[in-house]
């Protein structure tokens, strides 16, 4: 497995943890204070994970994950804070399997 894989991951769960955030509190002030709108922030985050589900579901196959854990880590996308402390186990785990292919010196 590369490091780009586990980077993209990285990133998009970060990603999608803060626009997650933002969205329930657009929620909470629409539902619980009547002020503002949620159309925007649903789509954008919709669409960001999209691309965190497919970028999960790249790490999770080439890590070779058991279909449990790949749920519980495309769960964590779907949860409030849940991403923030998913990621950095995740992260932990796949840098044990990155190897990334380096050119070689020959000595001379």
């Amino acid at each position: 497995m590369k490091s780009n894989v586990l980077s993209r991951y990285r990133v998009m769960a970060y990603i999608t943890a803060v626009w997650l955030l933002v969205f329930t509190v657009a929620i909470v002030a629409k539902y619980v204070f009547h002020v503002g709108d949620t159309m925007l922030i649903s789509q954008i985050h919709g669409v960001l994970f999209i691309i965190y589900v497919v970028f999960a579901f790249d790490l999770g196959t080439k890590a070779k994950w058991p279909f449990g854990k790949l749920l519980w880590v495309l769960a964590a996308g779907c949860i409030p804070l849940a991403s923030f402390f998913v990621e950095p186990k995740i992260t932990r785990e796949a840098r044990a399997l990155i190897t990334d292919a380096r050119p070689v010196t020959a000595k001379v």
